[in-house]
């Protein structure tokens, strides 16, 4: 790629961000109001301070629950080519397998998956 296009590309980019959020400003709604200031959630008004201490298990369950769902995902590209690779296609998955049960026995021992 030479440096002329990618000169154009960024050029393109920038003119088309800058297009959209000046149409945008022109032609978008102009009602503001105190109410659209206020933080809300659900429609209903906040009641106290929104700073509370929330249980760190519902983070923790999360980032479980997303990771070992990105890790299957993974399988999906092995399953298409395991038969062009043979044995070492299957070696390689059964290790990555192996990592994520262990991964999985950890978190359950640790009690990770626990709702306390």
């Amino acid at each position: 790629m030479n440096f002329t296009m990618l000169i154009t590309v960024l050029v393109t980019a920038i003119t088309l961000v800058a297009a959209a959020y000046i149409l945008a400003k022109l032609l978008g709604p102009r009602s503001y109001n105190a109410v659209k200031g206020e933080p809300f959630e659900c429609g209903i008004p906040t009641r106290g301070s929104s700073w509370i201490p929330i249980n760190v298990g519902y983070y923790l369950f999360a980032i479980l629950f997303l990771m070992f769902d990105v890790e299957t995902v993974f399988l999906y590209p092995w399953a298409v080519v395991v038969k062009q690779f043979g044995a070492a296609a299957l070696l390689s998955i059964g290790f990555f397998l192996l990592v994520l049960v262990f991964g999985l026995a950890y978190a359950w021992r640790k009690g990770a998956l626990e709702w306390k």
